[in-house]
C-alpha cells in the first residue's frame, strides 16, 4: 500500500483524530485523578489500619479480574445512562488497584531507622506521615499512578461501545466495517498516547525530587523542573480544549442552526452506518435542525436504553428485534402485523414512535461457504441436522443469546452445533470463509455473502420473524420537531433487500465511507 493514500486517509480525518484524542485525554486525566484522590486516601487508611488492609485489597483486586465490556455494560445498566460517566467510573474503578498497592508498600518501605529518628525528635505519628513517610514513599505512589494512567488509555478505548468517544471510536468503527486503518488510526495514537502520559508523569515525579546543589537558579534542571512539574496538568488542559473547540473543527455534527438539535444514533455494524447516515442527511437537508451523531454504540439494548433515557433521539431498529429482543413478544411471521404491533406496544410502553420501514427485510440467514453446500447438497436449515454435532458455529454475541438466535432456533429445528464462537459481525464472514468455522448467522443484506462465495440456507420451518428495518424516535422529539416525521417520510420505502446489499458492499468490500455512500444514494434518488 502506497504512502499517498495512507497520507490523505489521515488527512481526511486528521479534525476527528484531534477531536477524539482530546477525548480521551479527558477519559484518561479525569480517571486518573479520581482513582488518585480514592486510592492514596485509602492507601494510608489501611497502612495505619492493619484490619482493613486485607479487605481493601481484596476488594480492589477484584475489581481488576472483571473484564472491562462487562464493567462498562453493568454501570451503563446501573446508572442507566450511555458515554462518559459509566466510563469515567469504570476506569476510575481499574485505576484503584496499583496506586491503593504502591501506596501501602511505599509507606510501609520506608527505612526503620529514619522512622525512629523521626519519632526521636519529637515528631507526632501525623506528621512523621506527612513530613517523612509521604515524601519518601512519593517515587513508589507515582510509579503506581503512572500504571493506573497507562492501564486507563489503554481500557478507554473499549468506552466508544458504550458513547463515550475517545480513540476507541476509530477503533470500534474499523471492526465494524473490518477495515484496517480505521483500527490503526485508534490504535497507533493510543499506544503514542499512552508512552506520552507514562512520560508526563514521569517527568512530574522527577519535578518532585529534591532540589540538589547542581540545581542553582539559572541551570538547565532548575529552568526545566517547573515544567517538568506542570507536564500531566498541560496534557488535560490540552484535552479540554479539543474537547470543547469541537464545533469549529468541521467534524460531523455537521449542520449548524438554530431551529434545535436531534441526536441520530446507530449500532455497531455497516448497515446501521449507513441507515444513520441516510436519516442524518435528510434531516440536515430537509429542516433547519442540528444534527449531532452517536454512530457505532453497542447492540440494541444499548441503543434502546439510550432512547428512553433521552440520550438520543432516533435510530434505525428492526421489527424482529424490537418484537422478540425488547418486547419478549412471540415470533409474528407477517411482517405488516409484525410492525404494527411492535408499532402500538412501544406507543403504550416507552413514549417511542415507529415510523414507516425503509423497505427491506435485512433477517438472519443461516449461512455456509458455497462450496460445502453443494458438496453436501445443503439448501434449508434442516439440512444441517446430520452434520450439526461436527459443525463449528460462529454467531454474534446477540444471536449467541437472544429468544429469536441460536437458542430458540435449536429448539425449533432440533439441533445444536459442536461449537459456538462469539464473532464481532464484522469477523464472520471471514472467519466462515478461511474455514475457522463452518456456519454463521449472515444478515441478508450484507454484501459480503457474495464476495466472500456464502449460501445462505432457506428457513424452511420459518423461525425467523420479518426484520423491516425502520426509524424509532421519541414521541416528544416529534411533537416538538414534527418536521423530523415529515423529512424522514421521504426515506419509507426507499431501499429494498438488493439495494441494501448493494450499499454494504460499498462500504464493506470496497472501503468506501458510509456517509458518501449514503449521499451518493440520496442524491441518485431526488432526496437531497
Amino acid at each position: 500500500m502506497s504512502a499517498e493514500p495512507w497520507i490523505t486517509f489521515v488527512s481526511d480525518h486528521l479534525s476527528e483524530l484531534w477531536i477524539r484524542t482530546g477525548e480521551h485525554l479527558i477519559l484518561t486525566g479525569f480517571s486518573t485523578i479520581s482513582a488518585l484522590l480514592i486510592g492514596v486516601p485509602l492507601g494510608i487508611l489501611i497502612f495505619r489500619n492493619s484490619w482493613l488492609r486485607g479487605p481493601a485489597l481484596g476488594g480492589v483486586g477484584i475489581l481488576q479480574t472483571i473484564p472491562s465490556l462487562a464493567m462498562l455494560v453493568f454501570l451503563l445498566a446501573l446508572l442507566q445512562k450511555i458515554g462518559v460517566l459509566p466510563a469515567v467510573i469504570a476506569l476510575t474503578l481499574y485505576a484503584l488497584l496499583p496506586i491503593v498497592r504502591n501506596t501501602f508498600t511505599g509507606l510501609t518501605g520506608v527505612s526503620p531507622q529514619v522512622m525512629e529518628a523521626a519519632k526521636g525528635i519529637g515528631m507526632t505519628e501525623g506528621q512523621q506521615l506527612r513530613m517523612v513517610r509521604l515524601p519518601l514513599a512519593t517515587p513508589v505512589i507515582v510509579a503506581g499512578i503512572r500504571t493506573a494512567a497507562v492501564v486507563s488509555v489503554g481500557i478507554a478505548t473499549l468506552s466508544a461501545f458504550i458513547g463515550a468517544g475517545g480513540l476507541g471510536q476509530f477503533i470500534n468503527r474499523g471492526l465494524a466495517l473490518y477495515n484496517t486503518r480505521l483500527i490503526l488510526l485508534g490504535a497507533v495514537p493510543a499506544a503514542m498516547l499512552a508512552l506520552l502520559v507514562d512520560f508526563a508523569i514521569g517527568s512530574f515525579e522527577w519535578g518532585l525530587r529534591p532540589v540538589r546543589k547542581q540545581d542553582k537558579p539559572g541551570s538547565a534542571r532548575a529552568i526545566i523542573r517547573p515544567v517538568a512539574l506542570m507536564m500531566p496538568l498541560l496534557l488535560i488542559v490540552i484535552g479540554l480544549f479539543a474537547y470543547f473547540t469541537q464545533p469549529s473543527l468541521g467534524t460531523r455534527p455537521a449542520s449548524v442552526s438554530n431551529g434545535g438539535t436531534v441526536t441520530v444514533a446507530t449500532k455497531n455494524f455497516t448497515e446501521q452506518l449507513i441507515l444513520g447516515e441516510l436519516m442524518a442527511q435528510v434531516l440536515e437537508a430537509k429542516t433547519d435542525l442540528n444534527v449531532i451523531r452517536r454512530f457505532n454504540l453497542g447492540g440494541s439494548m444499548i441503543c434502546h436504553g439510550a432512547l428512553m433515557n433521552g440520550e438520543i433521539d432516533l435510530y434505525a431498529e428492526y421489527t424482529g428485534t424490537g418484537l422478540t429482543a425488547i418486547l419478549k413478544a412471540p415470533v409474528i411471521a407477517d411482517p405488516e402485523k409484525a410492525f404494527y404491533y411492535v408499532k402500538a406496544a412501544y406507543r403504550k410502553q416507552y413514549d417511542a414512535e415507529w415510523l414507516r420501514p425503509f423497505g427491506f427485510n435485512n433477517t438472519y440467514a443461516i449461512t455456509v461457504r458455497t462450496q460445502d453446500a453443494k458438496q453436501y447438497g445443503w439448501h434449508t436449515i434442516s439440512d444441517l441436522k446430520e452434520a450439526a454435532p461436527g459443525l463449528k458455529a460462529g454467531f454474534t454475541a446477540e444471536f449467541a443469546e437472544r429468544p429469536d438466535g441460536y437458542p430458540g432456533l435449536s429448539k425449533a429445528y432440533g439441533f445444536e452445533f459442536g461449537g459456538i464462537r462469539d464473532l464481532d459481525p464484522s469477523l464472520m464472514y471471514e472467519a466462515v470463509s478461511k474455514g475457522e468455522v463452518d456456519v454463521i448467522c449472515a444478515f441478508a443484506t450484507d454484501g459480503r455473502i457474495a464476495a466472500y462465495r456464502l449460501t445462505p440456507l432457506k428457513d424452511d420451518l420459518q423461525f425467523f420473524p420479518p426484520y423491516h428495518a425502520a426509524p424509532v424516535v421519541r414521541e416528544a422529539v416529534l411533537a416538538e420537531h414534527p418536521e423530523v416525521e415529515q423529512a424522514l417520510s421521504l426515506l419509507e420505502g426507499i431501499l429494498d433487500d438488493q439495494t441494501m446489499q448493494q450499499l454494504n458492499f460499498e462500504v464493506d468490500a470496497k472501503k468506501r465511507d458510509a456517509g458518501r455512500v449514503a449521499s451518493e444514494f440520496l442524491k441518485k434518488k431526488g432526496v437531497i
